[in-house]
């Protein structure tokens, strides 16, 4: 029950050394109001996570060391943003070894659709994300905000990339209540949704949810593999080894070091790994 050696990996959460903390960060502290995530802590959820990886400072590119660490450790493909010129960098220079993921805000309506519009045909975007609880003013999961870009994601043949449950960052939880998103499948049934950062406290819920609706998928993004809850891993051994994806979060807040020893103990079925690793993915981000 332990991890093929031989599986190719495919991350659908991994990025790049951050070189700019205040301005990466800058949109989530500034709706934060206590003292420590707006001064002391290197990540606004740096209280939830050991030995935040710290690249920054290096002289080392960061497609180059982040390219590096996923030969390290047999990661194929990385899910990156692209928001930023590195991730737009290694999906021109590494198309094979990286897939375009756009940030999304609701807040910007029509111009939001267009940025999905012109990334899918500029850089062949394989999938699109959005932080509600990080939106400034926030918008939740089934806010009336969101529905044109789900519609823009059905239009456009992409996945949207969902953070649900409690948010790391001390922002508000109501805008990523998990039952939100049984209203948003209802109404968009062709559309591909996958949570990030486990729905916790609600991950029975999001079991439920993701057997009612068939293109409702769950990915473990920002969780040690030693934290995957039990119901998911459940879930996966039983009926939903084809509704769970690894993500990871490099470098956000893990290293591939931890992720990768920790990942052997994850008790999934022989049967599962495959997917779990990289089937999944390949399909929900329809990669060749």
């Amino acid at each position: 029950m332990t991890p093929p050696v031989d599986q190719p990996i495919i991350d659908t959460m991994i990025g790049f050394p951050i070189r700019d903390p205040d301005g990466t960060y800058g949109f989530i502290t500034r709706q934060t109001k206590d003292a420590e995530s707006r001064r002391d802590l290197r990540m606004p959820a740096g209280y939830m996570f050991k030995d935040v990886p710290d690249h920054g400072d290096t002289g080392i590119d960061p497609v180059a060391l982040t390219l590096a660490e996923m030969d390290r450790h047999g990661i194929a493909v990385g899910l990156v943003g692209i928001k930023g010129e590195d991730g737009r960098r290694a999906v021109r220079e590494h198309p094979g070894r990286f897939a375009g993921c756009l940030s999304v805000d609701p807040n910007q309506g029509m111009d939001a659709l267009r940025e999905m519009t012109a990334m899918h045909a500029e850089y062949g975007i394989r999938a699109v994300d959005v932080f509600p609880a990080g939106t400034f003013p926030q918008v939740a999961i089934n806010d009336k905000k969101m529905y044109p870009i789900y519609a823009k994601c059905v239009e456009l043949g992409l996945p949207i990339f969902v953070c649900a449950g409690v948010p790391g960052p001390r922002v508000r939880l109501e805008p990523q209540r998990v039952e939100y998103l049984d209203e948003v499948m209802f109404d968009f049934p062709e559309l591909v949704l996958v949570t990030r950062h486990g729905c916790e406290p609600w991950t029975d819920l999001a079991v439920k949810l993701m057997l009612k609706w068939p293109n409702l998928y769950y990915s473990t993004s920002a969780f040690a593999p030693k934290y995957y809850p039990r119901e998911i891993v459940d879930y996966a051994n039983t009926r939903g080894p084809h509704k769970i994806l690894y993500g990871g979060y490099f470098p956000m807040g893990l290293t591939l070091d931890r992720i990768m020893a920790e990942l052997p103990g994850v008790p999934f079925k022989d049967s599962v790994w495959p997917r779990f690793l990289h089937d999944n993915a390949r399909q929900v981000l329809k990669l060749p």
